[in-house]
């Protein structure tokens, strides 16, 4: 990827030399603009491709244009391996507010966020060559449970968790969820650990110690229906048989 102001640095040319050299490379099928001044060089072996988009998540960081990101909620979970269905957005947390954008067919959604939550994030390769901050496994889980709507609701979020459960450390789980301060969170997570049988005894305590008078719905997605489970103060409006068949698959 690159910008007119690495073409004129590079090529050594004028701020106008530099963007008819561009135009060129575009109309010639040889780069394709991302946004105005963001382009991306076609691979050779593609052709004169007017339409590449390159790797989405590389796409997104240059997109948000800020150190402070990640690749959050449904796409963290790709990239973590803890979906088994195709994407259809990218998403990304930042505390700067930017406009959703429609990219050569593909939605980049930005989901705002305080700077002090700007925590639980690792850098992975997306390409051989280019690599993105993205949410952990852990801080993953604990975005799907606070907005599940950005990951296809509270049974996707569930079914990844349970995917990568051998992977994930429950003790930082908890943490992130305390750390967050999010009631529904934290009913949402103590009722999936113990629906799944996850054996924490003493993190089920700590959140059940967070634990306020309040109730909140399991997937906020669904109708407001189904029955009130008070050890977890959630209303359980997802079919309990839904999550444990995760369990005996």
């Amino acid at each position: 990827m690159f910008t007119h102001a690495d073409v004129k640095k590079i090529a050594g040319l004028s701020a106008k030399s530099a963007r008819n050299l561009v135009a060129g490379l575009v109309n010639r099928g040889l780069a394709t603009r991302l946004k105005p001044g963001l382009f991306i060089l076609v691979p050779f072996e593609l052709g004169r491709e007017r339409e590449y988009l390159g790797n989405p998540y590389v796409v997104a960081r240059e997109l948000a244009d800020t150190p402070e990101y990640y690749v959050s909620h449904a796409s963290a979970m790709d990239l973590h391996q803890m979906v088994t269905q195709p994407q259809l957005a990218v998403f990304v947390m930042s505390p700067k507010a930017i406009r959703p954008r429609m990219v050569l067919g593909t939605e980049f959604r930005f989901v705002r966020c305080k700077r002090e939550n700007l925590f639980g994030i690792v850098e992975v390769w997306a390409t051989k060559t280019e690599r993105v901050h993205v949410s952990d496994l852990e801080r993953t889980v604990i975005d799907g449970l606070k907005q599940p709507e950005h990951c296809g609701g509270l049974t996707e979020v569930a079914k990844g968790f349970w995917m990568r459960r051998d992977a994930i450390a429950v003790p930082k789980l908890v943490d992130y969820a305390l750390r967050l301060g999010v009631g529904a969170v934290v009913r949402r997570l103590g009722f999936l650990l113990e629906t799944f049988e996850i054996d924490a005894p003493a993190e089920i305590e700590r959140l059940r110690a967070a634990l306020t008078a309040t109730y909140a719905p399991l997937d906020p997605l669904m109708p407001a229906e189904g029955p009130w489970h008070a050890r977890w103060r959630v209303r359980v409006n997802v079919e309990p048989d839904e999550l444990r068949a995760l369990v005996r698959t």
